[in-house]
């Protein structure tokens, strides 16, 4: 073949038809197009749904070994985390069971004691389970409603408790339901003893709410921060040993003779539903002996040695 017989001439594809430049304004127009037509009148959206059918199988068959790597850091850090959890649950179960044996040996002991010198046994509190309805509509007192009344045995004066500590007390009651006053209402109080010092003491609600101030303690009493403070059990209301609250912060006040003492509740009712209403001990100690009756002297007096008048 001759060279003068080869066709030279370019094919029509780039010999014919717009320019590049034209080209690439159109398709560009062409794409905004679409996108604009896509997120308004969602025009695309059955192609990319089915699309997306179609290649499910791909992305799950390429995510499982991504899934093995993370799901196996995963368990093997979940194994750790139970392990762990399991040791520290074996050692507060055997701590538990050493104090509940110490519990039941003390219990025993006190028994035992109690019967040696003759002592009556350890009054046994009766009490009642209650649910909140609602907060008192007052907003300068701490009040809550409970659903038992005098009905179902609420009496006047009667403890409530929570599986904190003491949260208040009974304060009126009506047929089916009863006003409990919390401690942290400024016209509360209630009687304390400091479990480390074993000194008794009034808690009283502060004015501001929310807290407690232990009054008419004495500028150098043997009180610290951080004291627990419990029912006393000698006013006849509130049985002994229930955790009442904790010292805060001390303000000795030498001129004053008095301290400003701040205490926290052991229990808070925010957020409280459930409670116990215990019987007051009054109801079950013997009643408070009588003043005796005074004699009157008789305003004429009686002449003696004459039987006459």
């Amino acid at each position: 073949m001759q060279l003068g017989t080869i066709d030279r001439t370019p094919p029509p594809f780039f010999r014919q038809g717009p320019s590049a430049l034209t080209k690439l304004i159109f398709f560009s127009a062409l794409a905004f197009f679409l996108m604009v037509a896509d997120a308004r009148f969602r025009v695309v959206e059955p192609m990319r749904a089915a699309l997306a059918i179609v290649l499910l199988p791909v992305q799950r068959a390429l995510a499982v070994p991504v899934e093995l790597w993370r799901g196996g850091g995963d368990y093997l850090q979940g194994l750790q985390g139970a392990l762990d959890d399991q040791r520290l649950t074996r050692a507060q179960l055997a701590l538990q069971s050493e104090k509940v044996a110490r519990a039941d040996q003390l219990a025993r002991e006190n028994g035992e004691l109690r019967a040696l010198l003759e002592l009556k046994p350890a009054l046994a509190v009766r009490s009642l389970a209650a649910e909140v309805l609602y907060e008192a509509a007052d907003p300068y007192s701490r009040k809550l409603f409970i659903d038992r009344g005098a009905r179902q045995g609420v009496v006047l004066g009667a403890p409530v408790i929570n599986e904190a500590g003491v949260l208040g007390q009974v304060t009126h009651v009506y047929l089916l339901t009863a006003e409990v006053t919390l401690l942290t209402d400024k016209d509360a109080a209630i009687p304390v003893l400091n479990a480390r010092t074993q000194q008794r003491a009034a808690a009283f609600g502060a004015p501001n709410g929310g807290a407690l101030e232990l009054r008419f303690t004495s500028a150098n009493a043997d009180v610290q921060a951080g004291d627990k403070l419990g029912t006393s059990g000698v006013d006849g209301i509130y049985p002994p040993g229930l955790p009442v609250a904790t010292v805060v912060s001390i303000d000795r006040r030498v001129e004053s003779g008095f301290a400003r003492i701040l205490l926290a509740p052991t229990a808070s009712a925010d957020g409280v539903r459930h409670v116990l209403v215990l019987e007051p001990l009054s109801l079950q100690l013997p009643p408070r002996p009588e003043a005796a009756t005074a004699v009157t002297v008789p305003d004429k007096p009686v002449r003696r040695g004459s039987g006459r008048p």
